[in-house]
C-alpha cells in the first residue's frame, strides 16, 4: 500500500488549542482557565504506561462528548510530578467516520505566529521509516532557545519535538510537525506512546488512529503540553486506546511560555526531584534489586523451560494465549521451546501484554 499525505491547508484557526491568558506564564501556570473546540484528544494504551484520570466537571465533560469534542485546558490540574494525564475518560474524540484502514497523513499549517497546528494519521507499515532519521537543525520552532542545564538529560532543555514520532511517519524537517518542547516531555511524557504505537503496528500490521495538538495559551509561542489521541483501527482500540495530555514542562526549571525563556526555578522545585536526582535514585533501586536477584539466584532452582510464541517481525515473544498471538501474521509466527534466557539471549523482548 503506497504512503498516503495528505497537506492539510487552513486548518491552523479550526483544530490548534488556543487559550485567552497573559502572556507570561510559568511551568504551574498552565491550567489557567481555557476552552477551546478542537477535533483532538487523546486515550490511553499500554499496560507499561499509568496514566492518571481527570475529573472534569458535568459541563465540560458533556461538551467533550459533543460531535466537534471541545478540550478546556482549565479542568487540567497543574504538573504535580507526573509528565501526562488522561482526558476524557481517556477516550479519544475521534468520530466513527474517522476510522479507516487507509493509511494517511495529515500536517495542519502553521498559524499568523507560526504555530504548529494538529498533525493527524492513520500509522501503519507503510508510514514507518525504512531509512535512518535526516537532520532536523534547521528548524527552527516558535520559541525555540538553544539552552542548557547540567541536570537535564543530554544537558539541552529543549528539543525539536515531533508532534507525530518519526517512527510513526518518517517526518523529518518537517516544521508543520515540530514543535519547541522540553526534553521531558519528549522522552517521558510523548516517547512512551510513541513507542507502544509503534510496537503494536509492527507486530499486527494494523492501524492506529493518531492524532497530537499542541496547546498554546493567547499568543504564547511555546506550547503549555500536547493532546495526544489514538486509537488501533482493526480491533476497535483493543490493542492500543489513549487520550492525554502531556505537560511541556521540565522539572526544575521555569518558564516563560510567551517567549520560550527560562531559569532555574528554584522555589518551584519544593518537594519534586530534578530528573539528575530521579536517575540517581533509580540508579541506587536497580543496584539493590539487581543485588537481590543475583542472590536469589543463587539459592533458585534449575530454570524451567518454557514454549513461546515469536514474532519474527516484531523481535517480541509471547505466551501461546496472549492476544497478540492471534492478531500476529502467519508469516510472522515461530514457535520456541526453551527457557526466558535463552529466547531473550535470541534478540528477543518480552510481550508488554502477557509478560512471559
Amino acid at each position: 500500500m503506497r504512503k498516503i499525505k495528505y497537506w492539510v491547508l487552513g486548518l491552523a484557526a479550526a483544530v490548534s488549542l488556543f487559550v485567552s491568558a497573559c502572556g507570561q506564564t510559568t511551568a504551574a501556570g498552565t491550567a489557567e482557565a481555557v476552552k477551546q473546540t478542537t477535533e483532538t484528544a487523546t486515550k490511553e494504551t499500554d499496560q507499561s504506561v499509568t496514566v492518571e484520570t481527570v475529573q472534569t466537571p458535568k459541563a465540560a465533560a458533556a461538551q467533550i462528548k459533543s460531535s466537534s469534542g471541545t478540550f478546556d485546558l482549565s479542568a487540567i490540574p497543574a504538573y504535580s510530578g507526573q509528565p501526562y494525564i488522561a482526558v476524557n475518560d481517556n477516550v479519544p474524540f475521534f468520530s466513527q467516520s474517522d476510522l479507516t484502514d487507509v493509511s494517511f497523513e495529515s500536517y495542519g499549517d502553521l498559524d499568523a505566529l507560526g504555530r504548529c497546528s494538529t498533525a493527524f494519521a492513520n500509522v501503519g507499515t507503510d508510514t514507518m521509516p525504512t531509512e535512518k532519521r535526516g537532520n532536523i537543525g534547521q528548524v527552527k520552532p516558535t520559541g525555540w532557545h538553544t539552552t542548557k542545564y547540567d541536570f537535564v538529560d543530554g544537558k539541552y532543555l529543549y528539543n525539536r519535538c515531533h508532534l507525530i514520532g518519526y517512527q510513526l511517519t518518517a517526518e523529518n524537517a518537517n516544521e508543520k510537525n515540530l514543535i519547541t518542547g522540553t526534553r521531558y516531555l519528549n522522552v517521558q511524557g510523548m516517547l512512551p506512546f510513541e513507542n507502544m504505537t509503534a510496537d503494536y503496528v509492527k507486530e499486527t500490521g494494523n492501524h492506529v488512529l493518531y492524532r497530537v495538538t499542541p496547546v498554546f495559551e493567547g499568543d504564547n509561542l511555546v506550547a503549555a503540553g500536547v493532546l495526544m489521541e489514538a486509537e488501533s483501527v482493526e480491533d476497535q482500540g483493543e490493542g492500543v486506546e489513549f487520550c492525554v495530555f502531556v505537560y511541556n514542562v521540565q522539572p526544575g526549571v521555569a518558564i516563560d511560555y510567551a517567549t520560550g525563556d527560562s531559569w532555574l526555578d528554584e522555589n518551584g522545585t519544593a518537594g519534586q526531584k530534578t530528573e539528575k536526582e530521579t536517575q540517581a535514585a533509580s540508579k541506587t533501586q536497580t543496584q539493590a534489586e539487581t543485588k537481590q536477584a543475583q542472590t536469589q539466584a543463587t539459592q533458585a532452582p534449575a530454570k524451567q523451560t518454557s514454549t513461546y510464541i515469536l514474532n519474527t517481525n516484531s523481535k517480541k515473544f509471547h505466551k501461546p494465549g496472549c492476544s497478540a498471538v492471534s492478531q500476529m501474521k502467519e508469516s510472522n509466527k515461530a514457535e520456541f521451546t526453551g527457557t526466558r534466557d535463552e529466547v531473550i539471549a535470541k534478540g528477543y523482548d518480552p510481550c508488554k501484554k502477557c509478560n512471559p
